[in-house]
């Protein structure tokens, strides 16, 4: 079948098509705008409700996001990047958990340590750690509840413990019983004011201590000061204190060794399951926790808490809707006129419903770029003030742009079809 002379091919019509539909949508775009421009205080206002909605999911999105980035920190602070710990409980979620391994898991004790070090010591560092709170003076001033913790000189190879000044116990100190020390930076402010704190002693239970070495600034972990601990020899913790119930052990493949933490970990399990007598099969009569376990867990409480604070936040985005849609139908009704005129001068529904539409989303997407602004400047103005960790990251700006702009598409819709909707002669009678 041939097409007859003169008419347009299928590819003309498209072109056409799309030459007027651009046309209609620029048209419809421009009147959007200076229907915006022609009542700037309207629009603000209108925008306010979207503003402060996008500007709410920014800011919690960053909370979030900092909140998982400290407690990486926190969690390289205690542990050290591969390093895991053995103990009777390393973790629990409840009581009922805690009081489960507490009667099913063996205690560990030093002996253990011995045991793992004779069998795989060659090929993993170990380090025995005990904690206590106690007092520790210098002359006239007192540190109080400061962290005693009773560890192995091959402690900073483990934990990644890096000193400002002196140095770190040693190997020989730890097994002569030295009175030596190592301490933080929070301990050094509150008993050397003014006054170099290595080389000088301090007292722990009735015995001076020579400090040796002082720690780098650590911080804070989940509000908690890393910074008032006091490290002594291991041998010395239990002269001072006594045996203890249950010891933890931390430990790290060797660096020579090549191996992975994961690799050290089961070398070290089937170390222990051999001395504890455990049975193909059965559970480890003992706990272990590794950095990774850590941030899972840290990453599920977070997303728990994403989960039901976005969406809450997400409210004041609904109801920036509702205000954009009632100005878009007060928008309609004070254009009635307006609208008359353009019906009769041959624009269709399609015409006057495109144009509504777009200016109900140049509104909403206008808002959510100014709140992404808003809640930027709020993130990194609230960080600056208050040393707290805030990012922002990108999928949050797309789902707070992405839901701004439907807002806009769903408010508009309904005033946008009623706009459409009008009959021409009604709408020219009205004033």
């Amino acid at each position: 079948m041939t097409s007859l002379p003169g008419a347009p091919g299928a590819g003309e019509s498209l072109r056409a098509g799309l030459v007027r539909y651009h046309y209609e949508l620029v048209t419809a775009s421009k009147l959007g705008l200076d229907s915006i421009r022609a009542h700037k205080l309207r629009s603000f206002l209108t925008l306010l409700g979207v503003i402060i909605g996008v500007a709410s999911v920014i800011l919690v999105g960053s909370a979030i996001e900092g909140l998982g980035a400290y407690a990486d920190e926190s969690t390289a602070k205690v542990f050290g990047s591969k390093t895991f710990l053995v103990a009777q409980i390393a973790s629990a979620v409840g009581r009922h958990e805690y009081f489960d391994k507490l009667k099913k898991n063996r205690r560990i004790r030093p002996e253990d340590l011995k045991y793992l070090e004779a069998v795989t010591g060659s090929q993993v560092l170990y380090s025995i750690y005990r904690q206590r709170s106690e007092d520790v003076k210098h002359e006239s001033n007192v540190y109080e509840d400061a962290s005693i913790l009773g560890v192995s000189a091959a402690l900073p190879e483990l934990r990644d413990v890096t000193l400002a000044e002196g140095r770190f116990f040693t190997e020989q100190e730890e097994r002569t019983k030295q009175h030596v020390c190592v301490i933080g930076q929070d301990i050094r402010a509150g008993l050397f004011p003014g006054s170099p704190a290595v080389g000088n002693t301090l007292k722990l239970s009735g015995i001076d201590f020579v400090v040796v070495g002082l720690g780098e600034k650590i911080g804070s972990s989940f509000g908690n000061s890393m910074d008032n601990f006091v490290y002594i020899p291991a041998p010395v913790y239990a002269r001072l204190y006594g045996p203890s119930l249950s010891i933890s052990i931390f430990g790290r493949a060797r660096p020579e060794t090549g191996m992975e933490l994961e690799e050290a970990l089961d070398l070290t399990r089937v170390a222990l399951r051999a001395r504890f007598h455990v049975r193909p099969g059965q559970p480890d009569r003992f706990d272990t926790l590794t950095p990774d376990a850590v941030r899972s867990f840290i990453d599920q409480i977070l997303g728990m808490i994403s989960t039901v604070i976005v969406p809450v936040t997400g409210i004041s985005l609904v109801v920036g809707g509702i205000v954009v849609m009632n100005i878009m139908l007060v928008s309609v009704t004070e254009r009635t006129h307006e609208i008359g005129i353009r019906k009769s001068l041959g624009a269709r529904p399609s015409d006057i419903r495109l144009q509504f539409l777009l200016e109900a989303v140049f509104l909403a997407a206008a808002g959510g770029a100014v709140g992404v602004v808003c809640g930027a400047a709020a993130t990194r103005l609230l960080s600056a003030l208050f040393d707290i960790t805030l990012r922002v990251t990108l999928p949050y700006i797309a789902l707070s742009v992405l839901v701004s702009s439907a807002v806009g598409i769903v408010s508009g819709w309904y005033p946008a079809r009623r706009a459409a909707r009008l009959d021409p002669v009604e709408a020219l009678r009205s004033e």
